[in-house]
C-alpha cells in the first residue's frame, strides 16, 4: 500500500477497496463465486490451515481456481489429495512449474551451443506430464533460462524456438500446454533471455505448437515494459495463462500503480475463461491480510 492511499484511509475516506474490505470481514462461507478463475495458492490464506484447508477456504469465499508453483516437488500421494480437493470444491487446477532455472548457477541456458542444457530441460518436461495428468492441470510454467553471453541473441532465439517446438510435440498429445513466462530483469531476475510477452510471443509463433504458449504475468510486464491491455491485446492469440500481482511490491492489486479493474474488464470483453494466477503476496499479514486480499480481488472482479 502507498503512504498516501494509507493517509486516506486513515482519515476516513471511503474506496472501493475499503468498502470490499469490510464486506470480506463479515463473508460467510459459499460466498458468491468471482466471475473470472483468480487462483490462490498455498500461503494466500495460511492462517486457516494447511494446503487442502487453505483449498476449502478458498473455495468458501468464491475462488474458483487455484495454484501451485511446488506442485511438481510434492510427493504422488500429496499432489493424489490436492486434486480430490480441487475436484470436490468444483475448482480449477491452474499452473505448476516444470522447469525452473538453477537461480545460483544462472542456467540453463537453452539458446547455447551445446544440447545439454535443452536435453536436460526436454526431461523435464517428459517428467511432467504425470503430474498434469494427476492434477487435472492443463498448463504449466517453463523458464526458459538464461542468456549465454558469447552467443548472438537471434541465434540463440532460434534455438529456443526449436528446443520449445520440441517440447510441445512432447506435451501437446496429452491435451497439455507450456506456457512460457517472460521475467523482468529489472527488479527480479537479471540475465535471463526470455524479458517480454513480445519476445515470448515471436518464440510462441516460431514454435507454432499448441503446447507452447506465453504466461503473461503483468507484475513482470508492468515492470519491464508497461502498455498493458495493447501488449495484451496484440499477443493475444499466443498468451495461454496470466498472472497478477501489483507493482512495487508484487502483493494484492491495489497496493501499487497497475489499474487492474479495466484489465478484468477487457478480459471479460474478450470472454477469457482461464486462470488466473495470483502469483504475489499479501500486503499484511495474518488474517487481516487475507481479508484484504479478498476485498482487493472483490474490487477489480466488481469495477
Amino acid at each position: 500500500m502507498t503512504i498516501s492511499r494509507r493517509t486516506l484511509l486513515a482519515a476516513g475516506a471511503v474506496t472501493p477497496l475499503a468498502a470490499g474490505m469490510a464486506g470480506a470481514q463479515g463473508a460467510a462461507s459459499n460466498a458468491a463465486r468471482f466471475s473470472l478463475a483468480y487462483a490462490p495458492h498455498e500461503g494466500s490464506f495460511a492462517s486457516r490451515g494447511g494446503l487442502i484447508e487453505q483449498i476449502a477456504y478458498a473455495a468458501d469465499q468464491g475462488f474458483t481456481a487455484w495454484e501451485d508453483n511446488e506442485a511438481r516437488n510434492r510427493s504422488v500421494a500429496e499432489q493424489a489429495r490436492m486434486a480430490k480437493a480441487l475436484a470436490d470444491r468444483n475448482m480449477t487446477m491452474g499452473v505448476f512449474v516444470a522447469s525452473m532455472p538453477k537461480w545460483s548457477q544462472s542456467r540453463p541456458l537453452l539458446g547455447a551451443a551445446d544440447d545439454a542444457d535443452r536435453e536436460a530441460f526436454l526431461a523435464d518436461i517428459r517428467t511432467s506430464i504425470d503430474v498434469a495428468k494427476r492434477l487435472n492441470a492443463r498448463h504449466m510454467t517453463v523458464v526458459t533460462g538464461f542468456l549465454d553471453l558469447k552467443v548472438p541473441v537471434d541465434i540463440q532465439t532460434a534455438r529456443v524456438i526449436d528446443v520449445m517446438r520440441r517440447a510441445g510435440d512432447i506435451v501437446a498429445p496429452h491435451g497439455i500446454a507450456m506456457v512460457m513466462e517472460p521475467l523482468n530483469t529489472r527488479t527480479n531476475h537479471p540475465g535471463v533471455y526470455m524479458q517480454s510477452i513480445a519476445q515470448g510471443f515471436a518464440v510462441a509463433r516460431g514454435a507454432n505448437s499448441p503446447g507452447v504458449k506465453i504466461l503473461a504475468d503483468v507484475y513482470h510486464e508492468q515492470i519491464q515494459s508497461g502498455n498493458l491491455i495493447p501488449t495484451l491485446e496484440t499477443c493475444w492469440s499466443e498468451i495461454g495463462y496470466l498472472q497478477f500481482g501489483d507493482n512495487p511490491g508484487r502483493n494484492e492489486p491495489g497496493t501499487g500503480e497497475i489499474n487492474y479493474a479495466p484489465i478484468v474488464k477487457w478480459l471479460r470483453a474478450r470472454r477469457y475463461s482461464g486462470v488466473i494466477g495470483m502469483e504475489h503476496g499479501n500486503s499484511v499479514q495474518g488474517r487481516a491480510g487475507e481479508e484484504r486480499l479478498i476485498a482487493a480481488y472483490r474490487a477489480i472482479d466488481k469495477g
